[in-house]
C-alpha cells in the first residue's frame, strides 16, 4: 500500500518532507506536486531506484529521464559544460517549466540519458518539488506520474487510481495546473533546438536570447 502523505505547500510540515526525502534515499519512488503535473520522483544518481521506476511507468529503457534540482548550482555537476546561452535563460526562466539539454557529464548514469549523451534539467517553481530535491541532496526524476501512455494527473487521487500500489508514496500537496508541460530545449546547438513546447513559449525564448523567430 503506498503511503499518503498530505503536504500544504505555503507551510510543509518539515517532518512529512524528511519522511519523503527519507524514502527516496532507500530507493523509493515516490509522487509529487509540480508546476505542471504530477510528476514521479527516484533518487536520480541510484541505478536501482531509476530502474524501479521505469517498471513502474512500464516505460521503455530508451527514453531518457529528465531530473530537478534544488538550484542552478546543482545543475552544473551533471552537465560537461554550460553553454553561456543556457545561463541566460536559467535566469530568466528558471525557477519554472524549462527543461534544459545539456551534454551529460561523465558521472550522469545511462539510464537517464538514455544514450543520447544528453541530460535534461530544469529547476521547478513547486516549493515542494524544489524540497524533496534538496531533501535528497541531488537530482531528482521528474517523469510524469502515469503509467508510459496514459494521461498525466494534476490530483494525488488520479495519481492513486492510475499507479495504485506501485509507488511507495503519494505527496498530496493539492491540485496542479495542469496544461502544457514543461518546454524542452536543446542547448547544445546554436541557436537552441525546441525540442517540445510547452508551458514556457518558444517565442519568449528566442526573445529572452536576442534571437528573431524563423
Amino acid at each position: 500500500m503506498s503511503v499518503l502523505l498530505k503536504i500544504d505547500p505555503g507551510q510543509p510540515d518539515e517532518k512529512v518532507l524528511a519522511e519523503a526525502a527519507g524514502i527516496l534515499k532507500r530507493g523509493g519512488v515516490v509522487a509529487y506536486p509540480t508546476e505542471t503535473f504530477y510528476g514521479l520522483g527516484a533518487d536520480a544518481l541510484s541505478k536501482a531506484a531509476v530502474g524501479k521506476l521505469f517498471r513502474i511507468k512500464g516505460r521503455n529503457f530508451r527514453n531518457p529521464i529528465a531530473v530537478i534540482v534544488d538550484d542552478e548550482r546543482e545543475a552544473i555537476p551533471l552537465a560537461a559544460e554550460i553553454p553561456e546561452t543556457s545561463r541566460i535563460l536559467m535566469q530568466r526562466f528558471w525557477p519554472g517549466p524549462l527543461t534544459l539539454l545539456f551534454r551529460a557529464a561523465p558521472s550522469v548514469p545511462v539510464s537517464l540519458t538514455a544514450g543520447t549523451g544528453k541530460i535534461g534539467v530544469r529547476v521547478s517553481s513547486h516549493p515542494l518539488a524544489r524540497r524533496l530535491a534538496r531533501g535528497v541532496g541531488g537530482p531528482l526524476t521528474a517523469t510524469s506520474a502515469n503509467l508510459s501512455g496514459g494521461p498525466e494527473c494534476v490530483a494525488a487521487g488520479e495519481v492513486v487510481c492510475a499507479l495504485g500500489k506501485r509507488v511507495d508514496a503519494v505527496i498530496d500537496g493539492g491540485t496542479t495546473p495542469g496544461g502544457l508541460g514543461s518546454t524542452i530545449l536543446d542547448v547544445t546547438a546554436f541557436p537552441p533546438l525546441i525540442i517540445r513546447e510547452g508551458a514556457v513559449p518558444g517565442a519568449l525564448i528566442l526573445s529572452a536570447l536576442g534571437l528573431a523567430a524563423s
